[in-house]
């Protein structure tokens, strides 16, 4: 299917499939005069994007359920167990596919635990200040599916 940039231009913008199935076949073509470059250029940047905020997204949860499984020991279930473990999962699952994100992970781990010590005092109701301001946990432990942080050795790690 052959079309003109003003309408590879418009169709990007009502059927953004259909583009990008358009633009695969004109790069595959060499078609390369007819390509939306302004649009494909803006659709891989935010790709890396979307990348980046899926593993802080998941690093945020990883942490939020460490401190809760941490600071709140009496109230662990399996769901908190198993989100964990989903999350880990999800990050590392995207570090095997990009793994240039590994150098992001130190980048973030700041913004993310920030995010994660604000929800474990939303979701656990403890003060806000009974969680470390800075983040306790290594990213080489956030990410290991043997570490379980314990303060109360009453209730043992899984």
């Amino acid at each position: 299917m052959t079309l003109s940039p003003e309408k590879v231009t418009t169709l990007y913008e009502i059927d953004y499939l259909l583009w990008i199935e358009t633009t695969l076949q004109q790069l595959r073509d060499r078609d390369y005069n007819q390509v939306d470059w302004q649009n494909l250029l803006e659709a891989i940047e935010d790709m890396g994007k979307s990348e980046r905020h899926s593993i802080k997204s998941n690093l945020t949860v990883v942490l939020m359920h460490l401190l809760k499984w941490e600071f709140q020991p009496q109230c662990r279930t399996g769901s908190w167990a198993g989100s964990i473990t989903q999350h880990r999962t999800r990050i590392l699952y995207a570090l095997e596919d990009s793994p240039s994100l590994n150098n992001y992970l130190p980048e973030v781990l700041e913004t993310a635990y920030s995010r994660a010590r604000q929800e474990a005092s939303d979701e656990t109701q403890l003060p806000l200040s009974m969680f470390p301001l800075d983040c306790p946990y290594a990213i080489e432990q956030v990410l290991d599916d043997e570490f379980w942080p314990d303060r109360s050795p009453s209730i043992p790690n899984r």
